[in-house]
């Protein structure tokens, strides 16, 4: 079964065509800043991906923001400003962050939408004591360890145009939700949500996130590549945050190469494989937009869905 029948698929140079005169407002030195662990992007990746995306999403929000002053009108009052949020998922590894990270640089840059903020989902996982006490710690990233609840109220609050919200923030480095600190959200113009988890609906819940979403991006690329990029970045890792005495993984620090890719492979195959077919990739055909990787991380195919 073709899992693109419902969209228009176009490859790299049909995509990059309709960038039409968007002007790159990026530098080299500030895409280097955004790029996160061993991902390879360039700034011919920004013309020829990212600013047809950015052209699309601006001419959504332009018609979003019309829409609400029509209804405005036709109400006869002055509802508040509600944010423009998009989803973005895929695998670890896949280059999520990175995507995002980029995207909010350029969408503030347009002269309609200049507020633009990031949310991850890592936030609303239950803290580590209570995956520890549910027994959840190896189903980490899972439905099931993420505190859904919260992260519907969040979007509520969000997307009924609320000034302030807060939302918990997660360090890598612990593991762990930092419990004394919040990322407070002020009303944006466009709300970037990125987790492996923001497409997913759960029998056991009526509202999902993405109910919330105005546009849902998917990352995606073969597993056999996704696999040693997540190798990779443990690699990377291991000589560098993982040498904190502070880190989670810190243990891993004085395997050898064989034993660190060996413990990576163990990982990526009870957890994160696992998660990816169970989960995650069931979630790909409810995106809006998917942006399909080859093996050197470069984008070769787009998706668009028609309805």
């Amino acid at each position: 079964m073709n899992p693109f029948k419902n969209y228009i698929a176009f490859n790299r140079e049909k995509w990059a065509a309709l960038r039409k005169k968007t002007p790159l407002l990026l530098s080299e030195e500030e895409l280097e800043n955004l790029k996160g662990i061993n991902e390879k992007i360039s700034l011919q990746d920004v013309e020829e991906i990212y600013l047809p995306l950015t052209r699309l999403i601006n001419l959504k929000v332009k018609a979003s923001q019309q829409l609400q002053g029509v209804t405005n009108s036709f109400l006869d009052y002055k509802a508040r400003k509600t944010p423009y949020i998009i989803g973005i998922a895929g695998s670890v590894a896949v280059g999520k962050s990175t995507v995002a990270r980029v995207l909010q640089t350029l969408l503030s840059r347009w002269e309609n939408h200049k507020k633009v903020e990031l949310v991850t989902t890592d936030g609303f996982l239950y803290p580590k004591e209570t995956l520890e006490r549910k027994g959840l710690m190896s189903r980490k990233g899972f439905p099931e360890s993420y505190n859904t609840k919260k992260l519907i109220d969040f979007m509520i609050k969000v997307k009924s145009g609320k000034r302030k919200v807060e939302a918990p923030v997660y360090s890598h480095l612990t593991y762990d939700i930092l419990p004394d600190q919040v990322e407070v959200i002020r009303n944006p113009d466009i709300l970037i949500v990125e987790g492996i988890n923001v497409l997913q609906v759960n029998k056991k819940h009526h509202v999902f996130a993405s109910d919330f979403f105005d546009f849902s991006i998917y990352i995606d690329a073969d597993e056999e590549y996704i696999k040693k990029w997540y190798i990779e970045r443990f690699l990377i890792l291991q000589k560098t945050a993982f040498q904190n005495p502070m880190s989670y993984f810190h243990r891993y620090t004085n395997l050898s190469k064989d034993e660190a890719i060996k413990r990576a492979t163990e990982i990526w195959q009870d957890i994160n494989a696992i998660n990816l077919h169970d989960n995650i990739l069931p979630t790909r055909r409810r995106a809006n937009i998917v942006f399909k990787k080859g093996h050197d991380h470069r984008f070769e195919k787009v998706y668009l869905k028609r309805f």
